[in-house]
């Protein structure tokens, strides 16, 4: 199902049948991770301070920002919460992920973090609200701040300056556009 909202303008996609129907519904606030590597790094922590209704936030995994789209969108379960018994969570990442995957995960958010989308400027602590009835994905902040943030918006360094790679972060579109080289669409 392809969910929108002000944190997806362009498109985020969810695999409703693949995920605990409890959550379909589901406000709670963000816990971001930068990046892959950051989430890779505190999973499994047990001073991860999220709870059953966190939101995990992974930024910077989408086509440009990984760079390449990788199956990295399945974020693990933090193993605090596992050891509590909790096995579902909702998750959000500009990322994709295998068909195999489950859970209550949001992927392909477009535009990604890494070129300015919302995604980029959530913060710890922020709410989120997923109602996958109505088809949308919303930052529960103000349209104003929302604005704000992404007026003072930094893009992370490219991870390429030449080659092949530049070639890549230039061209590559977003995950709504199926991530194929903008100059062999026209």
């Amino acid at each position: 199902m392809v969910l929108y909202g002000n944190l997806a303008p362009d498109g985020a996609v969810i695999k409703q049948t693949a995920a605990s129907p409890s959550l379909l519904q589901h406000r709670g606030p963000a816990y971001v991770f930068e990046n892959y590597e950051q989430m890779r790094a505190q999973i499994d922590s047990m001073d991860l301070p999220v709870t059953k209704d966190t939101v995990l936030v992974m930024k910077n995994c989408g086509p440009k920002g990984a760079p390449g789209f990788p199956e990295w969108g399945h974020i693990p379960m933090p193993k605090v919460l596992l050891e509590q018994g909790v096995s579902d969570m909702v998750r959000i990442s500009d990322a994709r992920m295998s068909g195999t995957s489950f859970g209550r995960v949001v992927l392909h958010v477009a535009p990604e973090a890494a070129i300015g989308g919302p995604l980029g400027v959530v913060r710890t602590g922020d709410e989120i609200k997923l109602d996958v009835a109505s088809r949308r994905l919303e930052l529960c902040i103000t349209d104003h701040e929302i604005k704000a943030r992404l007026a003072q918006f930094t893009p992370p360094a490219p991870q390429y300056t030449r080659g092949y790679g530049r070639l890549f972060l230039e061209h590559v579109t977003q995950a709504n556009l199926g991530c194929d080289f903008d100059f062999l669409m026209k």
